[in-house]
């Protein structure tokens, strides 16, 4: 029996709660006062540096209602896997970045924890996470971020060798770790933005961040893409910081979808992980292809869709992608979902070969 339409209503009964829920870990936030040492004013903050155990649990199909097809788009299904921890503080995954190989990872979650790792493969296949560590996000003063009055929400997620990328969505800011500092317990400094970024929308701000390496177009730029800050035409706002072109752009709004994320691939090719949410349809997702040549300052940019699922699929609140290349030559893209720390969502980790 299909499981389609039941978790379409599942959701939309329990979107209600998860807009309660957000609207009371907001009101916590406003209503911590107290000087420093404060405590923590998110529920589910990693608190102090630990060690973590990550319980995985295979996804054999991701089309349910048809374990025979393995092909969506562009894209072939690889593996998948639904994790669960004991720990409070895992959950709410909302940036993930590979390294080459694709095996240690490192991770953010929207309430301002790091979680690093390994995923552990058998035949090609992920079947579970090992060496789990987590820790709070600091700030320049070398204390978690989450002690700052609506600094908690750390949405987006890009890396250049030792430097790490962090977007703050609710106060629409950026801080630069340097790991070579300390790894995970680095202290992260904000660096400038362009006054536009400060005045996107309170809650559909930074969402995805991406760092142009060497030998690409706009290389060196840092591109930072909102969730729905809108230009006047409807499109969804983009800046390019740093690099040789400095400047705002658009990419094209279409359907409704919101950016959660973007992964830049060798090839040149930039993919938009986005989502939509309706009461009545629940969660659909699409990844986009843009080529990264077409992006420039006042440019509004656009490109077709690899990728689409709803929840007919193994799918649940996707917002991190990520990609490398096995010595096959395949390129494998990496989802992740944010649970919002609910026991009505899941923190799904999803591979997928990119064929075309």
């Amino acid at each position: 029996m299909s499981t389609h339409p039941s978790r379409r209503s599942f959701l939309g009964h329990a979107a209600a709660g998860f807009s309660t829920l957000a609207l009371s870990r907001l009101a916590q936030a406003q209503a911590t006062t107290e000087p420093p040492p404060r405590p923590l004013q998110v529920e589910h903050a990693v608190a102090e540096p630990v060690s973590l155990e990550v319980n995985a649990r295979p996804i054999p199909n991701f089309e349910p209602r048809d374990r025979s097809r393995t092909r969506f788009g562009s894209l072939d299904y690889r593996s998948g896997l639904v994790l669960t921890s004991s720990y409070r503080g895992f959950g709410g995954l909302s940036g993930i970045r590979l390294d080459a190989k694709g095996e240690r990872f490192l991770a953010i979650s929207d309430q301002g924890g790091w979680f690093t790792g390994r995923i552990r493969y058998s035949g090609g296949k992920m079947a579970g996470l090992d060496d789990v560590e987590a820790a709070p996000l600091l700030g320049a003063e070398g204390r978690p971020i989450t002690e700052k009055r609506m600094w908690w929400d750390s949405e987006s997620l890009t890396r250049d060798g030792n430097l790490v990328y962090v977007g703050l969505e609710r106060v629409n800011q950026i801080l630069r770790y340097d790991f070579a500092k300390g790894g995970i317990r680095a202290r992260g400094e904000p660096i400038a933005v362009p006054p536009g970024v400060r005045k996107l929308p309170h809650n559909k701000g930074l969402e995805a961040l991406v760092l142009v390496p060497k030998g690409q177009p706009l290389a060196g730029s840092l591109i930072a893409f909102s969730e729905r800050g809108l230009d006047a035409d409807g499109n969804l706002v983009a800046f390019l910081i740093g690099g040789p072109t400095p400047g705002q752009f658009s990419v094209r709004r279409t359907e409704k979808f919101d950016i959660s994320d973007a992964v830049l691939l060798p090839s040149g090719e930039l993919l938009i992980l986005e989502r939509k949410f309706s009461w009545f349809t629940g969660v659909d997702i699409r990844i986009r292809s843009i080529p990264l040549k077409s992006i420039a300052p006042g440019a509004v940019v656009d490109g077709p869709a690899l990728f689409k699922a709803d929840l007919g699929q193994e799918i649940d609140n996707m917002e991190g992608i990520d990609a490398h290349v096995t010595p096959e030559g395949e390129t494998v893209l990496t989802l992740v979902s944010d649970d919002n720390f609910s026991m009505l969502q899941r923190t799904l980790l999803l591979q997928f070969t990119l064929v075309e």
